[in-house]
């Protein structure tokens, strides 16, 4: 009798899959490491598509300097207890040589700074291959990427220059200067994966579970009191239970008032939910084609 996978351990296999055609068919790839949930299922399913082994790749977290300190603590952790080489490409390098600009004005972000660090990365270290945690059902741009996602000698992607992947048959072929950005969890939905972490007991940096916090409501974003994030005239600052949906830098990324602190609740109220993760997102709301222009110019 032919045994039936049920939907996540299909996404599984599917992903498991594509990592190992990455480790096949690229020379020096790198698996992008921000130390939020989707990365950090992404390196859990690397480790167990080449278990017993260790990862045959590196980690590289493109740090923007203005993360939250508990993601910090949680990448490194868990980084030493998977014994993965972590490579760190940081955003202020980038602006001390003049590579980037600081933002300025009432709300500075560096998150589109993020993209240069991240091109220079793959140059110097002549990656021809880098994975990310993007799933389909996160933003409209995002939802047009193959799991192979072509990239020219400037790191730049263009949507309509990209390889059919008909029966799971990726090409990889490239040439000197060129990479590719690879999504194994395309397939996968926000409820996917934390339904996954619960049944693998994965785990996560504490801001993903409900806890009180002081939070500045910025044109309806709940953003994280702190040093880069400064009340301006005419905002308050209140103390609220919230959680994050989704983890980058502080300045654009929005908290979500919730009282769900176990993976149980996150997923029932997940499941009930109608606002997508990066609704909170303050970077994806500053025009209706945000996320394609950054990524055209080569951003995650």
């Amino acid at each position: 009798m032919a045994y039936k996978l049920d939907h996540l351990h299909e996404l599984e296999a599917e992903a498991i899959y594509v990592i190992r055609e990455v480790a096949a068919q690229l020379e020096n790839p790198v698996l992008l490491f921000s130390g939020g949930k989707d990365s950090i299922l992404l390196a859990t399913l690397a480790a167990h598509a080449f278990h017993p082994g260790k990862i045959p790749f590196p980690l590289m977290h493109v740090d923007t300097g203005h993360n939250f300190e508990e993601t910090i603590t949680f990448r490194d952790e868990f980084c030493e207890k998977i014994g993965a080489n972590l490579i760190v490409a940081r955003v202020q390098d980038s602006i001390d040589a003049g590579r980037v600009q600081e933002e300025t004005g009432p709300n500075p972000s560096r998150n589109a700074l993020q993209t240069v660090t991240l091109l220079d990365a793959i140059r110097e270290h002549k990656f021809d291959g880098a994975l990310g945690g993007a799933r389909r059902d996160e933003e409209k741009a995002r939802a047009k990427e193959r799991f192979f996602s072509f990239r020219d000698e400037f790191g730049q992607w263009d949507p309509k220059n990209q390889r059919p992947e008909l029966w799971r048959i990726y090409n990889a072929q490239k040439k000197a200067g060129e990479h590719f950005r690879i999504f194994p969890l395309s397939n996968w939905t926000e409820l996917d994966v934390w339904q996954y972490i619960l049944m693998e007991q994965i785990d996560l940096p504490s801001l993903y579970f409900s806890h009180t916090r002081r939070v500045i409501n910025r044109e309806g974003v709940l953003l994280a009191e702190g040093e880069v994030v400064t009340q301006q005239p005419g905002e308050s600052v209140e103390e609220r239970f919230v959680r994050f949906r989704t983890i980058g830098d502080m300045t654009c990324t929005g908290a979500t008032e919730s009282r769900a602190d176990t993976v149980e609740q996150i997923v029932a109220e997940i499941a009930t939910t109608r606002t997508t993760e990066r609704g909170g997102r303050a970077d994806d709301k500053r025009s209706e084609a945000a996320m394609e222009d950054r990524k055209k110019a080569g951003y995650f």
